[in-house]
């Protein structure tokens, strides 16, 4: 059976299921793909040298990954040659770019922080979503963040949050576009 055959036969069950597939096609044209931050350089982002910790199955050592933004911005612009369609990027709270010199923790993240990345995604037409990041960190106490029973650990990953709430909202300002951020604390099962 060739190809557009099994497209209409396909066409048919999903119409009698209610969906008119042509215009699910042309919606999807449209409907922009996450490229993710952790997929160039395995999650280890930039905010801090140590191990990778917190429930996170990666080892943040693979060969070639980027070790700095531009390197990162690099190796975005070469995979997104190879990428049909509308992209949207994104980032983790530990791909923060600081100044030389720079450095601020977490629950003390601003907009500025991330200003390369807003440049990066107007250069290439494209929003912004982004994730507060509760792992790798000396806060995080036993495997616990948000939900931890010391209420000096929580009160640092709440106000990390709060911080994150303000840079998603950076990001749709001056992109353009809705930022989604994704909450993902990790944690034991």
């Amino acid at each position: 059976m060739a190809k557009t055959e099994r497209y209409e036969e396909a066409k048919k069950v999903y119409k009698a299921n209610g969906v008119d597939t042509d215009k699910a096609i042309e919606i999807l044209k449209n409907a922009a793909v996450s490229l993710h931050c952790w997929q160039g350089d395995d999650v280890t982002g930039f905010d801090q040298d140590g191990p990778l910790t917190g429930g996170i199955q990666t080892t943040g050592d693979y060969p070639g990954k980027a070790r700095t933004p531009e390197e990162l911005m690099q190796d975005m612009e070469k995979a997104m040659e190879f990428m049909p369609g509308k992209k949207k990027l994104n980032l983790h709270a530990s791909y923060a770019i600081f100044q030389d010199g720079e450095r601020v923790d977490r629950d003390q993240l601003e907009p500025k922080h991330f200003e390369k990345w807003v440049e990066f995604a107007r250069k290439h037409n494209m929003g912004i979503d982004f994730n507060p990041t509760f792992f790798s960190h000396d806060k995080v106490k036993d495997g616990l963040t948000l939900s931890s029973p010391d209420e000096e650990t929580r009160k640092f990953w709440i106000r990390h949050g709060k911080a994150c709430i303000q840079i998603s909202e950076y990001f749709a300002k001056e992109t353009g576009v809705p930022c989604v951020m994704n909450i993902w604390t990790g944690g034991r099962i």
